[in-house]
């Protein structure tokens, strides 16, 4: 699986809500995002949340007021560049957000992928890997607790 392209994902599960994220990593992540949202302040600062206007890009109208939280490699997830979008959380808004990345060049994640370049990137190991999809998938306390060990490292510092 190439890891030198963009991707590009919904973050947040389906359905309607307050707030949806979209969750671009790779080396077009900035540019990309900086073509579709209208900001008062550039650069995108390291870590901060900046405030901007998605604009649609054939039309030229706001379709939403975003967050843009910027995470700049190799200090982020994947250890690329990461940009996180956070809108409201239409389906209709966060998936034409989707859409308009990959008109500019990212393509859609497959599911995993993003703990996966975080994985080949150095950013964690393989029983951290795991454990974020043990964390994803518990359904009681006590294996959420367990999970979030195993993503800190303590299986890793054991072994």
């Amino acid at each position: 699986m190439p890891t030198e392209d963009t991707i590009v994902a919904i973050a947040t599960p389906t359905g309607r809500g307050g707030i949806g994220v979209v969750r671009i990593s790779g080396d077009k992540a900035v540019p990309i995002v900086c073509d579709l949202v209208r900001f008062l302040k550039l650069p995108l600062e390291n870590r901060h949340a900046t405030v901007g206007d998605f604009v649609d890009p054939h039309s030229g109208r706001v379709l939403d007021q975003v967050v843009v939280t910027c995470f700049r490699k190799p200090h982020s997830y994947t250890a690329e560049d990461v940009v996180e979008v956070s809108c409201h959380g239409a389906p209709v808004i966060l998936q034409h957000l989707v859409e308009c990345y990959v008109e500019r060049g990212a393509r859609p994640a497959e599911p995993g992928e993003f703990t996966l370049r975080a994985f080949l990137n150095g950013r964690i190991d393989l029983t951290q890997a795991e454990a974020v999809r043990d964390l994803i998938e518990s359904r009681t306390l006590y294996q959420a607790r367990v999970a979030a060990l195993q993503m800190v490292g303590a299986i890793s510092r054991r072994l």
